[in-house]
């Protein structure tokens, strides 16, 4: 039986979620026996459109089986998806939403899916998370994924659902890595506007991001450095190494749990080449808070939040 080849396309190499996605591809390529190769895109879509179209022309014996990528822009890449299923060549998104895959699928006889996190039950989660972490209200510092992404644009919708109408929130926009947060928190800080900002949180769309920000105060003059750091700090992802280890010292006081799912990608396509195993056109899996939104609102001493919910 011939040994399967899988392209692992990621959108970054610097931050933690970006890593986990790459060592979960690693281990699961060396369980199932497969070949893997991991590119990254520098948080280029062009860079990407580029790098995917070379593997989908190249030679019969040097395409892969199948291509698994993370978009690194606000395209699922339509017309290479296209490309690569009249090649032959399998096609699964991750962690964006996609409108293409219906026609794709009755039209190619080739695997093509896509695997998300449910990314607005990760902004539920997180709006309960600012509730019980502020149950008598506040304002939130919260920083955003690109404009462009999908799961940025949900993470927001499912945090303003749950969220309560007595905290407010301010936005600021990075991208998905901890030194563009710093640099992002950094530049709001020099604003005469954020001199009287009172923010009782710091809420990010990564840990890294939360990092970042983090790092971003601690830069500051010493008068007020103390003041911010002495703040919660939230952020998504929650890698055992990363996210949950910053829970766990104290740097963050809640992330959320978001499973790597290039292994589940993998392990998708090899059972469907092998056996034919109908494949669902889109899967979700499920977050979970880290701690619970339960053992956050013990902490400060209220039940679990039960509040009118902000109307955006």
């Amino acid at each position: 039986m011939k040994k399967l080849s899988f392209l692992v396309s990621l959108t970054n190499d610097e931050n933690d979620y970006q890593q986990e996605q790459a060592a979960a591809a690693e281990r699961a390529a060396r369980r199932l026996g497969v070949d893997v190769k991991i590119i990254h895109a520098n948080n280029d879509a062009v860079s990407q459109s580029q790098q995917l179209l070379e593997f989908v022309q190249g030679s019969a014996t040097s395409r892969p089986d199948a291509i698994v990528f993370e978009p690194a822009g606000g395209t699922a890449f339509p017309q290479i998806a296209r490309a690569a299923a009249a090649a032959g060549i399998g096609w699964v998104v991750l962690n964006h939403e996609v409108d293409y895959l219906q026609e794709l699928r009755q039209a190619y006889q080739v695997p093509m899916f896509s695997i998300s996190s449910d990314h607005k039950e990760v902004g539920k989660i997180q709006g309960k998370q600012f509730a019980a972490l502020l149950p008598q209200g506040g304002s939130v510092l919260y920083i955003e994924g690109p404009a462009n992404s999908s799961a940025a644009k949900d993470r927001t919708i499912g945090m303003n659902s749950t969220r309560p109408v007595h905290i407010q929130v301010k936005t600021l926009r990075a991208n998905w890595t901890e030194e563009s947060a710093r640099k992002t928190v950094s530049s709001w800080l020099r604003l005469s506007t954020s001199l009287g900002a009172h923010i009782d949180l710091v809420g990010a769309q990564d840990d890294s991001m939360a990092a970042g920000a983090r790092k971003a105060f601690s830069e500051i003059a010493d008068e007020d450095r103390a003041r911010w750091l002495k703040i919660p700090f939230t952020g998504c992802d929650g890698l055992p190494k990363t996210g949950q280890s910053w829970v766990r010292s104290g740097l963050l006081a809640a992330t959320i749990y978001i499973r790597p799912n290039t292994d589940l990608a993998l392990e998708m396509l090899t059972e469907a080449i092998h056996t034919g195993a109908a494949l669902p056109e889109c899967k979700l899996t499920a977050p979970a808070s880290i701690p619970s939104v339960e053992e956050l609102a013990r902490r400060a001493g209220t039940p679990a939040p039960r509040h009118q919910t902000a109307r955006v």
